[in-house]
């Protein structure tokens, strides 16, 4: 555990240090000084009078990006609130999200983002940047009022959470996103094929009695989209890729030169349908967990540069929204905290993944899909560090959990690899009690 009381100068020394833009881990060591990183030594120890921070046996990175990011607040904030799901961020080692659009009321109108925004720096926890809704309401009919929502301060549209199934709405969407410079982030899924869906559609949803949402669902709107994208020259950015269908047609877009950015879950990558065979409401997610062969794919695309980032769907839900019948259950599970330790535990502890990668899809990834700041170890850049200590296990419990949801399947796990806190802007915040 990290004790250190905060400083304007100082160095952080003994350890490793994360390069994701130089993919590189080597001993190093950085001064930090009103917030900024001002000084990096590629050396375990420095010379210095000013205070130091030993940080031997852990690593330092840029801070965690995450692009995809459900906080609640407006309107649910029984579920989760902008104090609560921010601390929850920190806690996973981020230290910038973006937020979804899918509030009550939804962002589609500037008094909202200046909302969230004002709350997000009250509660100082990280950064916060806004999506703003692709169309008003979210109701896939007529667009936003994008240039106002851009000066007020949206980086991104969406609708996550609904497929904008009309063709037309959607070509316009992403020709008035494309002149203001704004990524469209789509939510792919054909709803007349997944209606009433409950898992993915496969033996097992068979065998469970459960209604399922084939692969086509996806791969289809995702064509639709990437078509769009061709045609407008915008930039669209596909969230949560799930099946493997989608991934031939994603590569084959950005061989082609089509603006196309995609990302993959956590959740995505390392737990499959089977699980559900326990019934746990939490394991609900759409899209849906799928088979084994298009969980193979993912982590392919990981490698190949076919997925450009990793975000966490962090969809917060009460005790009292997941305890129904499973049917009636809404879908989402929390992944802040916990997205981390899961895919080091998974990914990079078994040999399929090199950390160093594992660190660019959850920095520099996902910070150039949007254009973020941050998400790089350089000279002049906010202080935005994650500490990390690779090696120690601990296990996942309720009493830990930062959110105010803890609709997580992974409550009660053990993981290798453990975030220890942030520095935003040089600000330690410890993430272990």
């Amino acid at each position: 555990m990290v004790k250190w009381k905060d400083k304007k100068e100082f160095w952080i020394s003994g350890g490793k240090l994360a390069d994701p833009a130089a993919g590189k881990i080597r001993s190093g060591s950085v001064l930090v000084q009103k917030g900024l990183i001002t000084e990096i030594q590629w050396q375990k120890k420095v010379e210095t009078d000013l205070p130091v921070l030993d940080v031997e046996g852990r690593l330092l990175a840029p801070g965690f990006i995450d692009i995809h990011t459900h906080l609640r607040e407006p309107g649910d904030e029984d579920k989760e609130t902008i104090a609560s799901g921010t601390a929850a961020a920190m806690a996973g080692g981020y230290t910038s999200i973006l937020c979804m659009a899918n509030t009550d009321p939804v962002v589609d109108d500037p008094s909202v983002v200046e909302y969230i925004i004002r709350r997000a720096e009250a509660a100082g926890n990280c950064r916060v940047y806004v999506t703003g809704a692709v169309t008003k309401g979210i109701k896939g009919d007529h667009i936003s009022e994008f240039f106002h929502l851009k000066k007020a301060g949206i980086v991104a549209l969406s609708d996550d959470g609904k497929y904008i199934d009309n063709s037309r709405v959607m070509r316009t969407a992403l020709e008035y996103a494309g002149m203001l410079g704004l990524p469209v982030i789509a939510h792919c899924e054909d709803t007349y094929l997944t209606d009433e869906s409950q898992m993915n559609e496969s033996y097992v949803s068979t065998r469970l009695g459960l209604k399922g949402a084939h692969t086509a669902s996806e791969e289809i709107a995702v064509a639709r989209d990437i078509r769009l994208a061709e045609l407008t020259g915008a930039h669209l950015h596909i969230a949560h890729v799930s099946a493997a269908g989608s991934l031939g047609l994603i590569k084959a877009a950005k061989e082609k030169g089509i603006r196309v950015t995609a990302e993959a879950s956590p959740h995505h990558l390392t737990l499959d349908e089977s699980m559900l065979e326990t019934y746990d409401r939490n394991l609900k997610v759409n899209p849906p967990l799928r088979g084994s062969a298009d969980i193979s794919a993912l982590r392919s695309a990981l490698k190949d540069g076919t997925i450009d980032c990793i975000a966490t769907d962090h969809a917060p839900h009460t005790d009292i929204d997941k305890q129904v019948e499973f049917d009636f259950a809404p879908p989402g599970m929390t992944g802040l905290e916990t997205a981390f330790a899961q895919l080091h535990t998974e990914l990079v502890i078994t040999g399929e993944l090199e950390l160093i990668d594992l660190i660019r899809m959850m920095t520099t990834g996902p910070a150039d899909v949007i254009g973020l700041p941050g998400g790089r170890l350089q000279e002049g850049e906010p202080a935005d560090l994650v500490l990390i200590d690779p090696g120690e296990e601990w296990v996942y419990k309720k009493e830990i959990i930062r959110s105010k949801a803890c609709n997580s399947p992974l409550v009660g796990k053990k993981f290798t690899g453990r975030v220890q806190g942030v520095f935003l802007e040089g600000r330690w915040r410890s993430a272990v009690s």
